[in-house]
Formats: structure tokens, C-alpha cells, sequence
């Protein structure tokens, strides 16, 4: 897998031209439906534009035949020079709009293709991102949508021009010179062949070149995203030798291709040259015998040239729309996903937030044969505060993914106000909920924006009051441009307890119904931690709160404490019930906690 990362789409993946394949790239084509007026008009404008270029190569013929004494039905030469310049013109201006109307179409086509992907990606479930690479999905809406984007806006007009040229240019000539014609297509065929086996064996080797390059550039993207660990294992030099490696063997398959395409192309010259000189010899026989107008063969040279530029471009088209057949498929293979839940606007009904797990057994469908809770089963009343407690991976965090939707229970209940999870509008069931993760991502806009987040049209009292209260706004009001201060990407200009405290405004602003509080004070400083403490205390107070507690000195003041281990609940009760009992699983965890010299409760 690591050798294709980064490509869109290579050889392997082109899709055959067939019936079912040919159905996925109409589906994509579905999106042009709304503009079709433009695109008729561009088709029409593209058949003209190439039936006026196809009379160039006829009257530029009676051009040479006027000047040896041959009328027609313009004898001046100024006059036959004249109508070739008014033939071009002409074609300018159907090709600047045909241009102009196709890339209309396009461009809206595909505005509305990355509206669509997107839209459906952050609508799709957690069981799909679980599956997926984060990189693969840009890919979808960055790398497969232009390859579509080619195939809208150049790709079909010149698949269209050719063909029109193709067919229409050998139409004429075998109507105005059959034997000369005839005698030009046979030499085809064996160009063609040719050229499809020398073409195959060296996209071979250029997907090798790829390949190799592919591989030498994960090792830029790991070097990168895993710097800090370059820098303190001293690995710059290791790493750059790497690199050199990498791009050595990219370097060699790159030469040994170029000299393949190098003979390749000298045979064409050859071939095509040879070809075009044996067909101007019939064609000189043919006017010494009497049988053609100089005029004519000039003529049939035009369109010669022409028509071989038409086969030539044909077999690139041809790749095009393998891969656009591709990229159409993996652009439905999204579209056609099952979103998780509505997001419409909710009823209005207020969640009170009241919460009860019965008898819940969970495992995540990426790891079907491991379960992660075992049986779960509790509940907490309007406005009481819990606590889950435990060791890694004992499945605090399973609960709270389970309660906000992101998962739903393989077995069991999970009841909000007594309703079940599944009766709630999604929209509704999470706007009521607000987390403070441990881990804080911001976005990479301004401070007032991440906050901001929780409420769209939050005021400016309203974003103050927030940060205040939770101990954010003294170091806001120290940025030169206070609330307007750009975070820089996932937040990574700020600290983490200033992250923290961010999180922790955006909470406050949302005024959620259950609040679920993930170890929130955890990257604070003691004297921070305290005031962040007693906003988070006021922020709770009548309010259903859920912590997840990895250091005990954030839920003493919790109403109960669910101990658990591997999946299940083995203890419930507060701090003083939970700690008082000898050899108990909690009483365990606080000694743990005491014997830790660095421990939040050693003092």
C-alpha cells in the first residue's frame, strides 16, 4: 500500500470501456444535467467549429490550383486567401465558445460533485471513517474530482473533435481521391499495432518510475510528520540517505524508460515520416499520370495530417476515460453510502438529560471479535453528576461514543429522558451534549471562531463571558489582536492548557444538557487548574455530568463512581464508599495514585 500512496489513479486501476463501467460515468454526467442549455450549445458550436476547420485543408488545395491556372469558382488568389483567413476566423469564434460554454458546465458540474462528496462524507457514520484513510478521502474530492473535471471540460470536446475529424476527414478523401485514400489507410494498421505494443510496455515502466517516486516520498511524509522524533534520535542523516536511496532507484527505472520512449519515438519519426513519403509518391504518380490536381494532393496531405493527429490523440482519450471511469466509480462508491441519521432541525423538544444504559454490549465493527463492554448497565438522573473510572482501555470512552450516537449498541438499550437513542433527532440528541475532550483540536481559524463554534450567532458579550469563565480570557485579551488571533492549524500556535481552556469556553457557550467532562483540566497548570476547576464546578451545577476520570482528583465531588474494568461495571459507589473498601478495585487505584510521587492526591 505504501508504494501507491499519493497517486490518483495508475494503469492498474483504469476501468474497461463496457456497458456497466460506461453506466457509472453517466451517473457522474447526471451532475451536468442542470446545465444542460450550455452544454447543447457547446456540442453544437464544437460540430462546427470542426466541420469549418475540415474545409481548410479543401480550399487551401484550390489556393495551389488557382496559382497553376485551375478555376474554381473564386479564379483570384486574393480572393481564395481571403476565404482560408475568413474560414479561420469563423473557427476562432466557435472554438472560444464552445471553450467558454463547456467550462461553464464544468466548473458548476464540479462545484456541485465537491459539494455532494463532502456533504455526504460528514454525514456518513464513525464505522466508515474507521475503515478509511484520511488521505484516501482527500483524494476522493481533490485528485479523482479534477481527473473528472479533465473529462468534462477537455477530455469529452476532444473525444467529439476527433471523432468528427476522423470519420469526416476519411469521408471526403475517399470521395474526392479513393485510391489515394485506400492506399494511406493500409499503412495504418501496422503503425497501430506497433505502436500499442511498444505504448504498453513502456506505461510499465513509467508506472515503476511512479511507484519508486511514490515510495520515496512517504519517506519525506514520515520524516516530516514524525520530526520531533527525527530531531531528538539525531536521525537527520539517516534519513536523508534514505531519501538519496529512494530517489537513485527512481532515478534508474526513470532512465531505463526514457531510453525505451527514446527508440519508440525514433521508430514513430521513422514509421510516420517513411509512411507520409510513400504516400506523397503515390500521390506525385497519380498527378504526373493525370489522375489528381496538384491542389488535391496538397489537400490530402492537409488532411492526412489531420487525421493523424486525430488516431494520435484517440488513444490518449482513451486512457482518459479508463481513468475518469475509475474516478467516477470511486466518487459513487461515497455518494452512494448510507448517512448516519438525520441533522435536519429538530422538533424543539428539550432534552432534560436524564440517562440510563441497560444491559449494553458493544464491540466496534472493525474488531468483531473483540467486545468492549460487557453488559453495561446504569443510570443517571437529571442534573447528577458520575464519574467513570478505570484503567486505559477499560471502555470509559466506548460509553460516551455509544451515548452520542456514534456507535450504536450491538446489544442492549441506551435511554435519553426515556426515550430510546434512535427516536432522537441526531441534531437534537447532540447539540444537547457538550464534550471537553482531553485532547484538544482546534480549527485553523481565530480564537473567536473555535469558540463560536458551539453557537453560530453566539454575540460578542456572549463569547467574552464564556472565555472568562473558563479562565481563557486572561490570556486572550494579551494577544495583540484579542479574540481575532489566528490559532494556526489544529491549534498548534497556542499551548495545550490555552487549548484547553478554548474547549472549555466552547462548552460553556453551548450550554449543553449533559456535559461530559474528559479529564478537562488535565493540561492546566496547578494555579489555572484551580480556576478552571471552579468554573467547571459552576458550569455543572444542575446539569447531567459525566467524567471521565484518569487522575482521581477531579471526581471527589462527583455524586457516584462506576469502577470498570475490562468492559464491565465491577463497583459503584462515591469516594469515600469506594475508597473505604479493602482490596477493592477503586481502593487499588487511589493507593496507586498515592504511591505516585508526581500524583495529583500525594499532597
Amino acid at each position: 500500500m505504501a508504494k501507491t500512496r499519493g497517486l490518483a489513479l495508475d494503469d492498474s486501476e483504469k476501468r474497461k470501456l463496457n456497458k456497466q463501467n460506461f453506466t457509472k460515468l453517466i451517473g457522474i454526467f447526471g451532475f451536468a444535467v442542470p446545465y444542460r442549455v450550455p452544454f447543447l450549445f457547446g456540442m453544437l458550436f464544437l460540430v462546427f467549429s470542426s466541420l469549418m476547420l475540415l474545409t481548410f485543408p479543401f480550399v487551401a488545395g484550390k489556393l495551389i490550383d488557382a496559382a497553376t491556372g485551375e478555376a474554381w469558382i473564386v479564379d483570384d488568389i486574393n480572393g481564395i486567401a481571403f476565404i482560408l483567413l475568413g474560414i479561420l476566423l469563423i473557427q476562432s469564434v466557435f472554438s472560444f465558445f464552445r471553450v467558454w460554454l463547456f467550462a461553464q458546465v464544468s466548473e458548476k458540474s464540479m462545484r456541485d460533485i465537491r459539494k455532494a462528496i463532502y456533504g455526504r462524507l460528514v454525514h456518513l457514520p464513525m464505522t466508515f471513517f474507521d475503515k478509511r484513510r484520511t488521505g484516501e478521502l482527500i483524494s476522493r474530492i481533490t485528485s479523482d474530482v479534477s481527473l473528472l473535471q479533465d473529462t468534462f471540460s477537455i477530455t469529452l470536446a476532444e473525444l467529439m473533435r476527433q471523432v468528427i475529424t476522423l470519420l469526416a476527414g476519411i469521408g471526403f478523401l475517399l470521395y474526392t481521391t479513393p485510391k489515394l485514400t485506400l492506399f494511406m489507410l493500409a499503412t495504418i494498421p501496422v503503425l497501430v499495432v506497433i505502436a500499442m505494443i511498444f505504448g504498453r510496455f513502456i506505461r510499465k515502466l513509467s508506472k515503476a518510475t511512479q511507484d519508486e517516486l511514490a515510495a520515496a516520498n512517504v519517506v519525506v511524509e514520515e520524516t516530516l510528520q514524525s520530526i520531533v522524533t527525527v530531531k531528538s534520535f539525531t536521525g537527520e542523516a539517516y534519513e536523508s540517505t534514505r531519501y538519496g536511496k529512494g530517489l537513485e532507484r527512481v532515478v534508474n527505472v526513470a532512465l531505463k524508460a526514457a531510453g525505451f520512449r527514446g527508440a519508440f519515438i525514433s521508430f514513430i519519426i521513422f514509421a510516420l515520416f517513411g509512411g507520409i513519403v510513400a504516400v506523397i509518391w503515390y500521390g506525385a504518380t497519380l498527378v504526373n499520370e493525370g489522375a489528381m490536381s496538384v491542389g488535391d494532393l496538397v489537400s490530402f496531405v492537409l488532411y492526412t495530417t489531420f487525421i493523424g493527429g486525430s488516431i494520435a490523440g484517440l488513444g490518449d482519450i482513451y486512457g482518459q476515460v479508463q481513468k475518469a471511469i475509475g474516478s467516477s466509480e470511486r466518487v459513487l462508491e461515497i455518494l452512494d453510502e448510507i448517512p448516519e441519521g438525520t441533522l435536519d432541525p429538530d422538533s424543539g423538544e428539550v432534552i432534560s438529560g436524564s440517562v440510563a444504559f441497560k444491559n449494553v454490549f458493544f464491540q466496534y465493527p472493525t474488531r468483531q471479535d473483540h467486545l468492549v463492554l460487557h453488559g453495561i448497565d446504569f443510570s443517571i438522573k437529571t442534573g447528577e453528576k458520575i464519574a467513570l473510572a478505570g484503567y486505559s482501555g477499560a471502555g470509559k470512552s466506548t460509553i460516551i461514543q455509544l451515548l452520542l450516537r456514534f456507535y450504536d449498541a450491538t446489544k442492549g438499550q441506551i435511554l435519553v429522558d426515556g426515550k430510546p437513542l434512535q427516536s432522537w433527532n441526531l441534531k437534537q440528541l447532540r447539540s444537547s451534549i457538550g464534550v471537553v475532550p482531553q485532547e484538544v483540536l482546534l480549527f485553523g481559524g481565530t480564537i473567536r471562531e473555535n469558540i463560536a463554534y458551539a453557537k453560530q450567532d453566539a454575540t460578542e458579550g456572549e463569547i467574552v463571558a464564556a472565555a472568562q469563565k473558563a479562565n481563557a480570557w486572561q490570556f486572550i485579551e494579551k494577544f495583540p489582536e484579542g479574540l481575532n488571533t489566528l490559532v494556526g492549524e489544529r491549534g498548534v500556535k497556542l499551548s495545550g492548557g490555552q487549548r484547553q481552556r478554548i474547549a472549555i469556553a466552547r462548552a460553556i457557550l453551548k450550554n449543553p444538557s449533559i456535559l461530559i467532562l474528559d479529564e478537562a483540566t488535565s493540561s492546566l497548570d496547578a494555579e489555572s487548574e484551580a480556576l478552571v476547576q471552579e468554573a467547571l464546578d459552576e458550569l455543572m451545577k444542575d446539569r447531567t455530568t459525566i467524567v471521565i476520570a484518569h487522575r482521581l482528583a477531579t471526581i471527589r465531588k462527583v455524586d457516584r463512581i462506576l469502577m470498570i474494568k475490562d468492559g464491565k461495571i465491577v463497583e459503584e459507589g462515591n469516594h469515600e464508599e469506594l475508597a473505604s473498601k479493602e482490596d477493592g478495585y477503586y481502593a487499588n487505584l487511589v493507593k496507586l495514585q498515592f504511591s505516585d510521587p508526581i500524583s495529583p492526591l500525594s499532597d
